[in-house]
């Protein structure tokens, strides 16, 4: 059976619903958990985890999967289904984004989940309900900031804009002289760097090093309906669920601000 051409407007509507309603309802049980308290540990990677990212991965996992039983899975926590790399659909997740600011308790966190097709996402949502913002979009139809249509800004120069980054993001070994003129503000949740940039609050972002396609591919959805692009740092189009899920960093923002980006860089290597 052929592919459905995964640009037509019209598609996944059925499962942007079902993805939302996810969401909203496993940001509602992070939240909760927060407030009575829960059990944090290190990974053997050294980044941390919670009794919360086990919850949340579960509950979006049951929900999505209960309902779209051929569409494989990809998540932080659960990890990759057998098969799943073989499926033209699959679901992406990261329960906690920003675990380490969930607890802490900043609320600079977020659950964020989308649906991948042939590699790339056609749905997509981001919920923190510590802030009570919930971002959304759907392939073709626009990106959303509680129910109302987001633009980024369109900033078409890099010096004097602002970036939603890391202070080391603009240290001399990663640019070109001269080292780019960018304000940077900070969030530990990559997906919420995106979806700032979405709502047009800051101008674009970047992160060096390796990411993971649930650090990226939901916010990568809401940045181009709301207007913008993103690209990795060797200025090349995300595709997911690949046999190797870690990608080489982001940038996020408009055409120009990406080229700008491209081409001022010193290196490209995570």
């Amino acid at each position: 059976m052929q592919a459905p051409d995964i640009t037509s407007t019209g598609l996944w509507h059925k499962e942007h619903e079902l993805l939302c309603d996810a969401v909203r309802e496993a940001g509602e049980l992070a939240l909760r958990m927060s407030r009575a308290g829960v059990e944090a540990w290190d990974k053997t990677d050294g980044t941390p985890v919670s009794d919360a990212d086990l919850a949340v991965d579960q509950l979006l996992a049951a929900r999505l999967q209960a309902a779209t039983p051929d569409f494989g899975w990809l998540s932080e926590e659960i990890g990759r289904e057998e098969g799943t790399q073989q499926k033209p659909n699959v679901w992406v997740a990261d329960p906690i984004d920003g675990t380490s600011a969930y607890l802490g308790g900043s609320d600079h966190w977020c659950v964020g989940a989308c649906l991948l097709s042939q590699g790339r996402p056609v749905a997509a949502a981001a919920f923190a309900p510590a802030q009570d913002r919930f971002y959304e979009a759907i392939l073709g139809a626009g990106a959303r900031l509680n129910g109302t249509t987001m633009r980024a800004s369109g900033k078409s120069k890099l010096d004097g804009s602002s970036f939603v980054a890391h202070k080391s993001a603009i240290s001399q070994s990663k640019w070109k002289s001269p080292v780019p003129q960018i304000n940077c503000a900070m969030t530990t949740s990559l997906i919420l760097r995106h979806c700032v940039v979405a709502a047009g609050e800051y101008d674009g972002a970047i992160a060096f090093g390796k990411k993971h396609d649930w650090d990226l591919a939901p916010g990568d959805l809401i940045v181009h309906e709301a207007g913008g692009g993103t690209l990795d740092l060797d200025g090349k189009r995300f595709i997911y669920n690949r046999s190797n899920t870690r990608q080489n960093g982001f940038m996020a923002g408009s055409k120009a601000l990406l080229d700008e980006i491209s081409e001022r860089l010193h290196t490209v290597a995570g």
